[in-house]
């Protein structure tokens, strides 16, 4: 690779701040996943809470409470559904909502559990609606009707299952169902994580990955991992790749901010997409208000690309707001490209209120 040709991709030609795995996160994070919660770094309150419910159900010789995880991508959601089954000492099913899309998918999948089984659904909210009302009765009693035959000659048939349980995670909680969300015993929301936080998962993952860095090299990679754990294990792999290439092997400081520049990751974690919304915001529209729509042909970009990949992270740092007129830069976003806000009333300020959303 010519390290001149700077890019914010990684191989696969995902962006490196992308939270959602590809195939070299899972192959890789396979190998980097704690076996226990005392092993797994951060979500305290979430540990505590899943340490009891857990020790409790041994104690009482029974299957652990049904579990919904929700949470931004990249948090730990199916690194918990694996310690759940190791902690309970039961083998775990993995599947995802998009591919349970009949009922009888579902159904052939509960009826070969194992009793205290942990079954893991992913992606929970965007399984079809059959499927949904199925589990409703698999969850509660145990249980589930099949439909034998069609129009008035079918026969439902039940079908008692072993106790089992169910971990269900979302990106979108909002999207589930009243009545699938209360039949969970546990519910717990994933928070993003603390710098301090992910510096100890980067010393981790470097530990097991054989990579030698100092506190300030995993702070500096921390610093820019946007509160995920996914994208400082990626981020770290991409520095060591660097200081094998164009340093001795050691990452420090120095090493992290010059590979992380090659990548066109910043002090803040931000990537080429996010700079360029900011900048086209800043300069071009003197920060706004502007439509979405406006924007996004500013950046040479799908408006579902803008809207949905680079401005959650821009709102959530605090460096760009939405508003009933439009996107609008904060002081913050100014400061961080170095730029000096226009006087108010000065031409060209606010001009993006003139464009549609």
């Amino acid at each position: 690779m010519n390290w001149d040709d700077t890019t914010d991709t990684d191989a696969t030609g995902e962006r490196l701040v992308d939270s959602v795995a590809d195939r070299e996160d899972q192959a890789v994070e396979a190998a980097l996943r704690p076996k226990d919660l005392g092993e797994f770094i951060g979500q305290e309150k979430v540990r505590e809470q899943l340490d009891l419910v857990l020790r409790a159900a041994r104690a009482r010789g029974a299957t652990a409470d049904h579990v919904l995880l929700s949470g931004a991508p990249g948090l730990g959601k199916t690194t918990l559904s694996m310690i759940i089954a190791a902690e309970m000492e039961a083998p775990i099913r993995i599947t995802s909502g998009p591919a349970i899309q009949h009922a009888g998918d579902l159904a052939a999948i509960l009826s070969s559990l194992q009793e205290g089984e942990v079954l893991f659904l992913d992606e929970i909210h965007r399984m079809s609606r059959p499927a949904e009302e199925m589990l409703y009765m698999a969850m509660e009693d145990f249980r589930v009707d099949v439909i034998v035959g069609k129009g008035p000659g079918a026969t439902a048939i039940p079908l008692e299952l072993p106790p089992f349980t169910l971990v269900g995670a979302t990106t979108r909680a909002g999207l589930l169902p009243p009545p699938l969300r209360d039949r969970f015993g546990f519910t717990a929301h994933m928070e993003f994580y603390e710098p301090a936080e992910l510096e100890r998962v980067v010393h981790r993952s470097a530990s097991l990955l054989d990579v030698e860095i100092d506190p300030r090299g995993a702070a500096e990679i921390a610093g820019r991992s946007r509160g995920t754990p996914r994208i400082a294990n990626r981020l770290l792999r991409r520095v060591r790749d660097y200081a094998q290439v164009k340093a001795d092997g050691l990452i420090n400081k120095d090493i992290a901010a010059a590979a992380l520049a090659v990548y066109e990751v910043d002090s803040r974690g931000l990537d080429r997409l996010d700079r360029a919304v900011l900048e086209a915001l800043l300069k071009l529209f003197g920060g706004g208000p502007v439509g979405l729509s406006t924007l996004s042909v500013a950046v040479g970009e799908e408006r579902e690309t803008v809207e949905e990949v680079a401005e959650p992270f821009l709102v959530r740092e605090g460096l760009l707001a939405r508003t009933p007129r439009g996107r609008v830069a904060t002081p913050a976003a100014w400061a961080h490209l170095g730029l000096t806000p226009p006087r108010s009333g000065a031409p060209g300020n606010g001009q993006g209120n003139l464009f549609g959303a």
